[in-house]
């Protein structure tokens, strides 16, 4: 068996791109090793110096490309290089969406024992490239004297100060731009997780685009504002912003809200519509970040639910109802859960609003909840479930299979996690009808995706 010879930090080597990694990254093989270098394209042959060594892996920067992919496109972003928010700037929005099927495909050859040739993986379904997000989460800091806001550069701990974002709503950053502004007039001290001191950590700013009505949210370390009231009404006076609202974050963790939010001024909800209905959101409640796009996800779970009116409905991490909305009325009954209180209470009168009193969401988990109903006799025949990044968890996902619903509708924003979910309950007895990709965030690496599984149906002899 031939040695594998070791690389070293700081080696020059030309290597040629293979495929694309899940973040975006070129992939390339040295020494039988896998070597990951961000900016690449496939079929690129680029020199490379390594920066990294793992045991089965290495990290790698590019120092010099030796051509050039029919994908690769001049980054619009002056500080794409910089900031961490986007990892596909460089590459064509046509590659962009085959990219993201591959990912798909990959996780699924990978985990599952899915036949990828003869599988329904269908294209990716696009949207518009730019200026396609509602809602910014920007990070507080200090340059010199100044407080900025603004994203953390990829794998540091390094703010890259931000005044402008293509891929942000215009509405939301110019509101951001002004509370960053407000902040260094009212001079607040800003967070400093090394000495755990200090008071501003975060500036979300949500905007109903269909609405224009707009939500500001300051998260806090704690409440050390010499002047909140004033400061309050300054942001409240900003021209589209009807709500004002303090969180509170104590906790060392990379997560930007508390448990505690209080609103300072203005409604507690912003408005905002997708189809024919409309949503009230309060501050930490989750709603999609490309309403457009989500528009298109929730017509296809309509369609792929393919509810009769005689279906019992699960709605599993809820938030604010938003799916359950466009279900209820072809459904006999839906039942929600959600562990945000807040987003509960917003499904529940969103439900109320348009009259479906056969709908009814709870506060907990669904893997807790469940099991209970099942228990109680309420027997789901179809399953709607979006839950975060990690994926569903193992109670939920065999408390489906204990219920034999007839059908799971699967909303993911992970294709690993995806997958590996997906095996499991083709294990149980699951067959995947059809996967659908939809590219939700434009020139960056995350790809969402529908999958339809339904029950096997026992074979007679």
């Amino acid at each position: 068996m031939a040695t594998k010879i070791k690389l070293n930090v700081g080696e020059i080597r030309s290597v040629t791109c293979l495929r694309m990694g899940i973040n975006g990254e070129g992939i390339a093989t040295l020494e039988r090793q896998i070597v990951f270098i961000p900016g690449l394209l496939v079929g690129e042959t680029a020199q490379i110096e390594i920066t990294e060594v793992h045991d089965n892996f290495a990290n790698a920067k590019l120092v010099k490309r030796d051509d050039r992919s029919p994908d690769r496109v001049t980054p619009l972003c002056p500080i794409y290089s910089q900031c961490g928010g986007c990892q596909l700037q460089h590459m064509s929005y046509a590659g962009q969406l085959r990219y993201k099927e591959e990912m798909l495909r990959n996780a699924f050859s990978k985990s599952t024992k899915l036949n990828i040739e003869k599988a329904d993986i269908r294209s990716t379904i696009g949207t518009k490239e730019w200026e396609y997000r509602n809602k910014s989460q920007f990070a507080v800091g200090k340059e010199g004297n100044q407080i900025v806001s603004g994203l953390y550069s990829a794998n540091s701990n390094r703010l890259v100060a931000i005044d402008d974002c293509i891929v942000q709503n215009k509405e939301t950053l110019r509101v951001n731009n002004a509370v960053t502004k407000l902040l260094n007039d009212y001079n607040v001290p800003v967070y400093n997780s090394a000495k755990q001191d200090g008071v501003i950590r975060n500036i979300v700013v949500r905007t109903g685009i269909k609405t224009g009505e707009i939500q500001v949210v300051l998260v806090a370390f704690k409440d050390g504002f010499k002047d909140l009231e004033g400061l309050s009404r300054d942001i409240h006076n900003i021209p589209g912003v009807i709500s004002v609202a303090l969180n509170i974050n104590d906790k060392l963790t990379s997560r930007v809200f508390g448990e505690e939010t209080e609103v300072l001024r203005g409604v507690e909800k912003i408005e905002e519509q997708m189809g024919e209905f409309t949503y009230q959101l309060s501050p930490r409640a989750f709603f999609q970040l490309n309403p457009e796009q989500a528009e298109r996800m929730y017509e296809e779970v309509v369609r792929a639910a393919a509810l009769t009116g005689e279906e019992r409905v699960v709605d599993a991490y809820a938030g604010v109802g938003s799916i359950g909305l466009w279900i209820a009325k072809g459904a006999k009954e839906v039942r929600g859960m959600e562990i945000i209180e807040e987003a509960v209470e917003d499904a529940n009168a969103h439900m109320k609003q348009y009259g479906f009193n056969h709908a009814q969401y709870v506060v907990g988990k669904a893997e807790a909840w469940i099991p209970r109903w099942v228990k109680e006799g309420w027997i789901p025949d179809v399953f709607i479930v979006d839950p975060p990044r990690s994926g569903c968890d193992t109670q939920l996902l065999n408390a489906m299979i204990s219920s034999k619903a007839k059908k799971i509708v699967y909303v993911s924003c992970n294709p690993q996690s995806l997958a590996r979910d997906c095996d499991h309950l083709m294990k149980a007895g699951y067959k995947v009808s059809y996967i659908q990709p939809y590219d939700m965030f434009p020139q960056t690496a995350h790809v969402e995706a529908i999958v339809v599984l339904e029950k096997k149906k026992k074979k007679k002899f």
